[in-house]
């Protein structure tokens, strides 16, 4: 599986983006999709998964209620929506791909990782 992301950029306090994360190949639907992101001089943190079927989300605590994922079989694709966006969200993010969805939350449960997109907060 190869992973995508795009829809990163530079966004004031309170806005919005979505991120968007292609897979190619044709075991999309049998993987679990996540998303992390990492800031600088910080580790890699969880942010949100979305399970194969897409019917189980789960959200890191400090992105509840403001983000949002969600995954479209017939474009090999996942989205990340994000409101309410803060300067604390500054990172780079990465999709990515886990074929057991045994434990979404763990980064080192995924097989396949995308390239990072940069998503930029100001305030």
């Amino acid at each position: 599986v190869q992973l995508q992301a795009s829809g990163g950029g530079l966004v004031q306090a309170g806005g919005s983006l979505r991120l968007s994360c292609a897979a190619s190949g044709r075991t999309f639907s049998r993987n679990a999709m996540g998303w992390f992101r990492q800031s600088p001089r910080k580790e890699r943190e969880f942010v949100a998964a979305i399970s194969r079927s897409g019917g189980t989300t789960y959200y890191a605590d400090s992105v509840k209620g403001r983000f949002t994922i969600s995954r479209d079989s017939a474009k090999n694709t996942v989205y990340l929506q994000m409101n309410s966006l803060k300067p604390e969200d500054t990172a780079v993010y990465y999709c990515a791909a886990d074929s057991r969805g045994l434990s979404p939350r763990d980064q080192y449960e995924y097989d396949y990782w995308g390239q990072g997109t940069q998503v930029t907060v100001s305030s």
